[in-house]
């Protein structure tokens, strides 16, 4: 089904992205959709490099926040903002081409067709990861594993950072109330979406190594998802039993 018909904003957060921040919003900007950088006060000068590919493409919007406050509250933020400029599509994606641009489209695609959040899933068929080291996966895939164990999730990429959600579906689940502000924020956001009785599409994606800078997932982002995943879990089986 074709998707011109729907206004698509990608939504990417950065904290010290320099290096690629103008690579990723050519590669967005080839699809002709929209793309919003959240910027956290990067010391780097991301931020102004940002301003400077807004004074050039106005497709290209920029959201200055304050401080390094976690991906959560940078999506969160993002979302109200598209949201409140009409945009039907609001995609999530890494700066780092960890996530391929050229991927968009079939995640466009997939809300297009009806779907109300479409996930670019590592862990379905199709899906893979590209140089990582065993332990790696290993500790994603248990990660995924264990939010489904707890949460009752039937979507087998929980904590996939790269997806398309339909405008309704943000209104209903209302990110700006999540608790998580780590990538315990993807996970939450699926299970409201799945608690929601809305319809999730995993799409097969390669997930690749990033192609400049450091990564941003630290142990302390991991244990936030780990107390946030049980503490849910805890809650909703103590709710069941109440009921």
């Amino acid at each position: 089904m074709e998707h011109c018909f729907m206004r698509v904003l990608v939504i990417v957060p950065t904290y010290n992205e320099s290096e690629n921040i103008a690579l990723i919003a050519s590669a967005v900007r080839a699809h002709d959709y929209d793309l919003l950088i959240v910027d956290d006060a990067s010391p780097d000068g991301t931020g102004e490099i940002a301003d400077g590919l807004r004074e050039e493409d106005p497709g290209v919007h920029v959201l200055h926040r304050s401080e390094k406050a976690g991906i959560g509250p940078a999506y969160a933020a993002g979302f109200s903002y598209g949201l409140g400029l009409g945009y039907e599509v609001l995609c999530e994606m890494d700066a780092d081409f960890s996530h391929d641009p050229d991927d968009l489209p079939r995640l466009v695609a997939a809300v297009a067709a009806g779907a109300d959040l479409a996930i670019g899933s590592r862990y379905t068929p199709g899906g893979g990861t590209e140089g990582w080291p065993w332990y790696r996966e290993a500790v994603s895939r248990g990660g995924n594993r264990y939010a489904s164990f707890m949460l009752g999730l039937s979507v087998r990429d929980a904590t996939a950072g790269f997806r398309a959600f339909r405008d309704t579906t943000l209104r209903k689940i209302d990110p700006s109330s999540c608790q998580a502000s780590g990538y315990g924020f993807q996970v939450e956001m699926a299970w409201r979406t799945e608690q929601a009785g809305l319809e999730i599409v995993e799409v097969p994606i390669m997930f690749k190594n990033r192609l400049y800078g450091e990564s941003k997932m630290s142990g302390v982002i991991a244990l936030e998802a780990m107390i946030l995943v049980t503490r849910w879990g805890v809650q909703k089986r103590f709710s069941s039993k109440q009921a």
